[in-house]
Parts: structure tokens; sequence; C-alpha cells
């Protein structure tokens, strides 16, 4: 039989717009930390504050994002949200106090929750059913990609020119993102708008998928460790004096990432989640430990290859579960429910390792989140990997009977 084709102009046109939206996301999640430090003269504490902000206001928009998505349409919200995202990039020039930065970032974060969950929605609307696994991980590739070119250019931007000229490529990047966006085409005769007699009423249910929650729990444990990632990597590094090391570890983490993802999405529709998400757990918690005890650039970039491994592969394999768990029609309100969780991690993680982060050390801090990935492996052996396990058990005894 064969396949459906992947690598379709909707596929490329969403995955790229992203792209966009995501490197001037990357960029300003890695170098406010500095500017809250060293120009606005802030702590650790405001520095988690900032990230953590953002995502609660993410974290509150998504659900009523999958909502909208389904009723009003994806094109319709994505446009929206990417206009809100465009116009809140701007006004970083004038956020030059800690009060107005915090206002600016909950009001970003609107739009980052309403772009990265529409967005996601129309990619899994445009990926064949038989190639989720792989289709989904090349659009996580996307993001991995902008992971790695965003932080990049940020921290080469501060070290040599200044944060105005950081805010005018975020702003350039947000408007091409935003006309990306109109070359964005969903498959004929895709149905993932709801009639208003098919609209449910407000309530849990119409705001979360519940089959898609218990992977996405395991999601917001990960993300919660991550957060340590993406909220003080920068800062870490400076306290190490590896500044420029900094922003070569997205680099190894893209380029570890790269190598394992197409084996990774073929391998996980192949042979089933549990066979992806078990290892990178693992190596996950590995990388983790390692850039705890990191000391010199070769210990540092090291870590991050190793977590480009683990990681990288863990959160497409998630939300791929995630829908693949939900029915068609509600494939908006598991992206939101998933990424709700997911947001949520990170900026509870930001918060609370900041606060952490003042009274200890940015070592111990990541030490400690080599527990919290343990636990988040123990949380889905209960959660999901138990269950499906147990499900492959059947179904393999069942052809064993058979022939």
């Amino acid at each position: 039989m064969k396949k459906q084709p992947l690598w379709t102009k909707g596929f490329l046109s969403i995955s790229i717009t992203s792209f966009f939206m995501f490197i001037g996301f990357y960029i300003l999640l890695t170098t406010l930390p500095i500017y809250v430090l060293d120009d606005l003269k802030g702590d650790g504490t405001q520095v988690g504050l900032i990230t953590s902000v953002f995502l609660i206001a993410a974290v509150l928009i998504r659900p009523l994002s999958g909502k909208w998505l389904d009723e009003i349409g994806r094109k319709k919200i994505l446009f929206i949200a990417l206009v809100l995202f465009f116009v809140s990039t701007i006004f970083y020039f004038w956020a030059n106090t800690i009060p107005t930065l915090l206002i600016l970032r909950f009001v970003h974060g609107i739009g980052f929750g309403m772009v990265t969950t529409a967005a996601g929605a129309i990619a899994a609307d445009i990926v064949p059913n038989e190639r989720k696994g792989e289709g989904l991980g090349y659009y996580s590739m996307f993001m991995n990609l902008a992971m790695v070119l965003g932080p990049f250019a940020g921290l080469t931007i501060i070290q040599y020119w200044s944060f105005n000229l950081l805010f005018i490529l975020c702003s350039v990047l947000s408007f091409l993102a935003l006309l990306l966006s109109f070359a964005v085409q969903l498959p004929k005769g895709n149905s993932s708008k709801l009639t208003t007699a098919q609209r449910p009423k407000l309530s849990m249910a119409s705001l979360f998928e519940k089959k898609a929650i218990p992977v996405s729990i395991v999601a917001g444990i990960l993300a919660v460790s991550y957060s340590g990632i993406l909220a003080f990597i920068s800062v870490y590094a400076k306290e190490l004096g590896l500044i420029e090391a900094a922003s070569f570890f997205f680099v190894v983490y893209a380029a570890a990432m790269l190598i394992s993802r197409p084996f990774t999405g073929r391998w996980f529709d192949l042979y089933g989640e549990n066979k992806i998400v078990y290892p990178a757990i693992i190596l996950f918690a590995i990388g983790m430990f390692l850039l705890s005890q990191a000391t010199t650039t070769f210990g540092f970039l090291l870590a991050g290859a190793i977590i480009g491994l683990g990681y990288g592969s863990l959160v497409p394999c998630l939300q791929t579960i995630a829908i693949k768990n939900s029915d068609p029609s509600r494939r908006g309100l598991a992206t939101s429910t998933f990424f709700t969780f997911f947001d949520t991690g990170i900026g509870i993680g930001s918060y609370v390792l900041g606060i952490v982060a003042v009274y200890t050390s940015f070592s111990t801090v990541y030490f400690i989140l080599v527990g919290v990935i343990f636990l988040a492996l123990i949380g889905y052996y209960l959660l999901h990997g138990k269950k499906t396990a147990l499900l492959q058990t059947v179904q393999a005894s069942s052809k064993t009977s058979e022939v």
C-alpha cells in the first residue's frame, strides 16, 4: 500500500510559520533572564517570575483556544493569535521596568498559547493518520531547530551588540510568521470546525480532552525539569564562566536530536511508544545529571547532546500519544490539553526553581531535577506505559493463536 504524502504544501507552511515564531520565542526566553539581571537589576526570583507569568498566561488561554479551534476554525484563531504575538513583540522596546515587563509577558503569553495550540492542531489535521508519529516528529523538529537558532542568535547579539537589535529581530521574525500563515492550507474535507448544534456548553469537558490527560500529566512533570534549562541555562553558564558555551548548548542539543529524529518517529509508528519513551526519559535523566556536574565546556556541551537525544524525542512522542488517544473531532482540545499541562510544568518549574537557586545553586537545582525526571518515568508507567504493554501482549497473543 502506497504511503500518503507527508511533505505537502500545507505541512511545510504550518511548520515554517511555527519555526519563525519559535525562533523569536526562544531568543527572548534565553536572553530575558540576563536582561532582568543586568539591565533591570532584578534577582533570581524575578527571572523565574518573568518566565512563569508568560507561561501562566499561555496555560490560562489554552483550554479556551482548544474550544475556539473546534468551534470557530483553525485558520481564524491562528491569524488572530499571530497578530497578538507580533504586536506584543514590538512593545519590548518600552518594557524597561520589571512591572512593565511582567504585564507585557502576560499579554505575549496569551498570543503564544493561542499560536502554539492552533499550529499544533493544524499540523495534526494535515499529517496522515498512519504517519502521525513520524509527521508530528518532523513538525517538532522545526521547533527544535528554532530552539537552536534562537538562543544562539540571542546570546550572540547581546554579547556583541544590544537588546534593541535583539527586539528588532524578534519583531521581524514574528511578522514573517504572520505573513507565512496566509499560505497555510487545511486538507480538503477537513471537518474540524463544529456546527452550532455540535458545540458543547462551557464546562470542563468542553475545555479539556479527558483521554489526553494521563500522558499530559507526564509531559507536565518532564516540563518542570526542562524549565530549569530554558529559564536558567544562560545564567548557569555565566556562573560557571562558560557564557560563550551557552550559545552552543542548543546547537549540540539539536544536532543530537536531528540525528535521532528520522528513526524515532518511524520506530514510534512501527514498534509503539514504550520503545521510545522509556529510553528517552532515562537519557534525559543522564544528561541532566551531567549538566549538574559540569565544570568544563566539554562536560557542559556533552550534557546538551544527551539531553537532545532524550528530551528531544519525548515531546513529539507524548503529543502524538495524546492526539492518537483522542477522537479526531477533538484534536484541538487534545492539543490544548497537552500544552496546558506542559506549560503549567514550565511555569511552575521556572518560578519554584528560581527560588531554590537563590538559596542553593544552579548546580543543585539541576541535580534535584534528575529526581523529578525519574518521577515522570514512574508516572508514565502507571498512567500509560503499563496499559500499553498489556495491550501489546494481548495483541501479540491473538496473532500467535491465529497462526
